[in-house]
């Protein structure tokens, strides 16, 4: 911010973001069309990925990426990255081609994520933890074209390659000396070796067609789930990943304003900021909230291969790390860990999390144990992650928000006829601005359903008060979320009337103090038949991933509950759990 005294009047949040937003300042806004609609954008964020990547290169030797004893250079991940891109660019790989990215969080992530990005290619990141099965649709539904995965991965997608006729290269990270198999699989070692030696890559330039690529540009495709039990992709353009960047820069100025301070101005001589990352890449708040603004930014993300609370501390120690959080569960753990007072989490500055629904009670603790601010703030994959978000006394004096929408974005609340609602009635909540989706990927009937003339249907229900604070107060959508991780109820249940043993069964959310709920099975068995719960979980495992597996499975000698039209009465479902 400029020519702004040191204290003034507090602000409301409509003065905040027009003081923000304003002609000439870092955060202003312009309308442009986007499919014909006049749509409020951030002016100053980067053309597209390239030039997101581009503004990362210019942080040179400062630290980018940590995993235990790596430590990776902003230009040692720039060479590696552009090392990738031309062999991709050698192997064929074309503008619009599918990339999948399927790996946990590594530094050889986001030299794929950038790789593909750079060759105008449409980077696909798969979740992670899905089977092979779930693995193979996600190839297929996108028609991947190249595969960039770890071993784990790998060995776990092997049978399945076969089936994944539109694949023509696969590149293998980590795979040590075991043996490929695939004709089409390759170390990707070989390319570009392992991420200690980056920095002594070839020097090579962005290649001039990468900064050509445009705002709307189709840029990514990241898969969620939907009631019909399969994962939709989400295609996403450079303008979508792109807008977080201003977004959470807002969100931390907004919170200044609101109690009448200047905001800081930032100064290149201060320590590196540091973010401990916990959730995964592959997931658009990792991606679009984490990843792509903590390179323009120059900023340091430690990463840890699987979450430990203790390996956490122990990191926000060692690494001086300013933010961490993810979902309400990872700020649970550190507060009632017992051994917290033995780690210096005093470099803490924000401790901020989504994704799941999360307890008032949370954020009083953080803001009365630690110095660290609390954040809070709602997306879907569908918004590209950021959406509504705030922090500080905003989100302390209002815990059960999710927070205002970001200035280029508009929430209404419509009832089942699509009526625009008023200051706190209930019903759904839509949103439109330049992080909205274009579409679901090869699903036209799906995308018509859900993207209305430029608006999104979340299917969460809510209200949205007088100062444009949006409150969640459920989900329409038959789907729970379990630290963070969507698992949507029929995926679960068809799995679970894949046994032989079930005539009828129901999935349903139990909450959970720091998970936010989790999965819980209701199975009616058909006459005769027998199965134990261990039995009936160990099923749904060997179909699901992990996160999706019920805790605990009820078995009932008479059929569900059902309405008149069959459906089956999960509230009644939910009141016997609560009676349990």
């Amino acid at each position: 911010m400029t020519n702004l005294p040191a204290q003034f009047p507090a602000m409301s949040i409509a003065e905040a973001h027009a003081l923000l937003t304003a002609p000439g300042q870092p955060l202003e806004m312009e309308t442009v069309s986007i499919a014909g609609r006049p749509t409020r954008v951030w002016k100053n964020a980067p053309q597209s990925l390239a030039h997101s990547f581009a503004a990362g290169r210019a942080h040179g030797n400062k630290i980018f990426l940590v995993l235990d004893d790596e430590r990776v250079t902003y230009e040692a991940f720039a060479r590696a990255t552009l090392a990738l891109a031309e062999q991709l660019k050698a192997d064929g790989l074309k503008k619009g081609d599918r990339v999948a990215v399927v790996m946990r969080n590594l530094p050889e992530w986001p030299v794929a994520f950038y790789a593909a990005s750079l060759c105008g290619a449409i980077v696909t990141p798969l979740n992670a933890w899905w089977t092979g099965g779930e693995l193979e649709y996600g190839l297929t539904d996108s028609g991947t074209k190249m595969l960039m995965i770890d071993a784990e991965r790998y060995n776990r997608i092997a049978e399945h390659l076969p089936n994944c006729p539109d694949l023509e290269q696969i590149y293998v990270t980590r795979a040590s000396e075991m043996e490929l198999g695939d004709p089409r699989a390759r170390r990707l070692e070989e390319v570009i070796g392992w991420p200690m030696d980056w920095a002594s890559l070839k020097d090579r330039a962005i290649p001039a067609e990468a900064l050509t690529l445009q705002p709307e540009d189709d840029a990514t495709i990241f898969y969620t789930s939907g009631t019909t039990g399969k994962p939709k992709g989400a295609l996403g353009t450079h303008r979508n990943i792109n807008s977080n960047i201003m977004a959470s820069a807002c969100s931390a100025a907004r919170s200044f304003l609101r109690r009448g301070e200047q905001p800081p101005v930032a100064d290149p001589d201060a320590p590196q900021k540091a973010t401990l990352l916990s959730v995964p890449f592959f997931h658009a708040t990792g991606s679009h909230a984490v990843l792509n603004p903590t390179l323009v930014a120059g900023a340091k993300i430690v990463m840890m291969k699987k979450w430990d609370v203790v390996e956490a501390m122990t990191l926000i120690e060692r690494e001086r790390c300013n933010s961490a959080g993810g979902v309400p569960t990872i700020a649970w753990q550190i507060l009632e860990h017992p051994d917290r007072a033995k780690y210096d989490l005093s470099s803490l500055e924000s401790v901020s999390y989504g994704g799941a629904p999360s307890a008032p009670e949370l954020v009083r603790q953080i803001a009365s144990q630690f110095k660290a601010k609390p954040g809070n703030g709602w997306g879907m994959t569908e918004t590209s992650a950021t959406f509504t978000h705030h922090m500080a006394e905003d989100y302390e004096n209002r815990p059960d928000s999710c927070g205002p929408p970001v200035p280029v974005c508009d929430l209404q609340v419509r009832d089942p006829d699509g009526k625009v609602l008023g200051a706190n009635e209930l019903g759904e909540i839509y949103g439109f601005g330049p992080n909205v989706v274009k579409l679901y990927w090869n699903k036209p009937e799906a995308t018509a359903a859900t993207f209305i003339d430029g608006w999104v249907r979340t299917g969460d229900l809510g209200r949205i008060d007088e100062e444009g604070f949006c409150f969640i107060i459920d989900r329409a959508k038959d789907m729970l979320i379990r630290g963070g991780e969507n698992i949507y109820c029929v995926e679960v249940e068809n799995a679970l009337y894949e046994h032989p043993a079930v005539m009828d069964a129901a999935l349903v959310g139990r909450p959970h103090k720091s998970l936010g709920e989790e999965p819980v099975a209701f199975v009616t068995l058909k006459e005769g038949a027998d199965v134990s719960e261990a039995e009936l979980r160990a099923f749904v495992a060997a179909r699901q991933a992990a996160f999706k597996v019920p805790v605990a499975v009820h078995f009932s000698r008479e059929p569900l509950p059902r309405n008149a039209n069959g459906k089956i009465l999960k509230t009644e479902l939910k009141k016997q759990l609560a009676a349990i």
